[in-house]
């Protein structure tokens, strides 16, 4: 490790505050990354990868613009863990490439976090140095995940279902953001967490 930022990772479930938290390290000065971004632009038109997703899942996950239609896909692999699967073994390998570009690239910074929403599914924990949970309860992930995505209680459930539960990867994190208080609280944790790193 020495020599080089540390990789850290941020993780946590559906609806826990992860982009709150990594929005958090970088108002401390944190250089991060959302691999959520990098997943959309690894089947943006044009792409080796959404050609692989329309051969896979067909034309009907495409919008009128030619560009991927998110919500119809999602009602695809959210109800078929084999097709959950499949998406996943064709956006994963670039997003994972274009984390490791991006961490190879840093310097100057005592570490990098990246967000990482699918990390222990993936089971990529072993490529950090650290791992980081934005954690709050099942109920609370439930309650969130409704009224930001607009999601029925049914859809909510099999969205949590798809993850690893939360409680068990808090048990393997090296550190826990408990987001199911204040901003500020939050706040307060990740501010911890990343001075003990920079310390």
């Amino acid at each position: 490790m020495t020599g080089r930022p540390l990789r850290i990772a941020l993780t946590g479930g559906i609806a826990t505050g992860k982009s709150y938290c990594l929005d958090a390290f970088a108002r401390l000065g944190a250089p991060v990354i959302d691999a959520d971004t990098l997943a959309r632009g690894a089947v943006e038109p044009g792409t080796p990868g959404l050609a692989l997703v329309v051969r896979r899942f067909g034309g009907g996950v495409l919008a009128a613009d030619g560009r991927l239609n998110r919500e119809a896909l999602g009602r695809l692999v959210f109800k078929d863990a084999d097709a959950r699967r499949d998406l996943e073994a064709i956006v994963h390998p670039e997003v994972y490439a274009g984390i490791l570009r991006w961490f190879e690239g840093l310097s100057g910074a005592p570490a990098g976090v990246a967000e990482i929403p699918l990390l222990y599914e993936t089971d990529h924990a072993g490529d950090f140095d650290r791992v980081v949970v934005a954690a709050c309860s099942r109920d609370e992930q439930k309650r969130r995940a409704m009224a930001r995505d607009g999601l029925s209680d049914a859809e909510a459930e099999r969205r949590l279902d798809a993850q690893l539960p939360i409680d068990v990867k808090r048990q393997r994190a090296d550190a826990v953001v408990d987001t199911g208080g204040s901003l500020a609280e939050t706040d307060r944790q990740v501010r911890a967490i990343w001075e003990k790193v920079v310390g």
